[in-house]
């Protein structure tokens, strides 16, 4: 039988993604006994204190053993932390250093959503692609720059090491992690027993952009202001390099610096974030709103809108204009 480990790390974190996995596995496990097969997993909350309170106290966890007595484990799983993200990782050194030990030892480990920080701060996340919550992807970028954030997939899998995207979306890696140390049909019975999506691939359509604006480049800001104030203008980055008298490729190079982004993908974000929202809240069509945000080509307005979020205009406007469904 493996071990598989759930951490409860200290302060105040989020409770639903330690529950959520405890219950999928518990019920996968229940799910393969039922075939006549014996547990693939022993399932245990592991932390550093024999309880932690959650939110002001209305509820608690008492992890079934201290970290410490976990000589050996399988699969390690990393639940989402609380906003100061800072403040966790220096609560927590401990279980960082049992993390990173663990996994020398040949134990796997899937963070979920901000918990992303925590392993991080372990250093196996650098060089490697990872996600977490898009609202939490400016923070990350700024405290773990070794690390290839890509928060528009929803799952990572590289060399034993599992991430996601945001919030509830973490049933969808639970669901993966299921699938690998199961199998197919068990996964697939989990799914429909929690009634989660199977085999969700992007957090795409989910991310608000909002500008990454915590960097000290002020030229870049006022480039960024600039674009934002100008949707519906054909906004070339030769203009906007001129517009503050730098050249073009130094523009570029202090752009992707600042923000994670090429000046080109920046003005595609914030052009597609606006026309999302009038789709979302409008009755306007889908041309109105691509000449709204400064596109004159359906193809090509087609193209960035699909790359951004996974869907095409039409279907966006399907699932989240509620007079479109009517």
């Amino acid at each position: 039988m493996k071990h598989l480990t759930i951490l409860v790390p200290e302060g105040e974190n989020n409770l639903s993604s330690i529950v959520g996995a405890y219950k999928l596995f518990t019920r996968a496990n229940e799910h393969w006994k039922k075939a006549g097969r014996k547990d693939v997993f022993k399932i245990q909350l592991a932390g550093l204190s024999k309880e932690v309170k959650f939110y002001d106290g209305l509820f608690s966890v008492k992890p079934h053993t201290p970290v410490s007595a976990i000589k050996k484990t399988d699969l390690i799983i990393v639940p989402s932390l609380n906003h100061n993200y800072e403040k966790a990782v220096k609560g927590n050194k401990l279980l960082i250093n049992w993390i990173a030990s663990q996994y020398k030892d040949g134990a796997e480990i899937a963070s979920i959503c901000t918990g992303a920080f925590l392993l991080a701060s372990s250093g196996l996340l650098n060089g490697k692609t990872c996600s977490t919550h898009w609202a939490a992807a400016e923070n990350f970028r700024n405290m773990f720059p070794e690390v290839n954030l890509q928060t528009d997939q929803l799952i990572t899998d590289e060399h034993g090491i599992y991430t996601n995207g945001g919030a509830y979306s973490f049933l969808n890696l639970m669901l993966y992690l299921v699938e690998k140390y199961y199998d197919r049909q068990t996964a697939i019975f989990c799914s429909k027993v929690f009634q989660i999506e199977i085999d969700r691939k992007s957090q795409s359509a989910f991310i608000l952009f909002t500008g990454q604006k915590q960097h000290g480049d002020e030229l870049v800001k006022k480039a960024q202001t600039y674009i934002e104030n100008n949707l519906q203008e054909k906004i070339s980055v030769e203009d906007l390099s001129s517009r503050f008298a730098v050249g073009r490729r130094n523009f570029d190079r202090r752009f992707i610096k600042a923000t994670g982004n090429t000046p080109v993908e920046y003005l595609q974000r914030v052009k597609i974030e606006s026309a999302k929202k009038s789709l979302e809240t409008s009755r306007k069509t889908v041309n109105e709103v691509m000449y709204e945000v400064g596109y004159s080509d359906v193809k090509a307005f087609r193209e960035v809108f699909r790359k951004i979020t996974g869907m095409s205009p039409v279907e966006y406007k399907g699932r989240y204009n509620k007079e479109a469904q009517v």
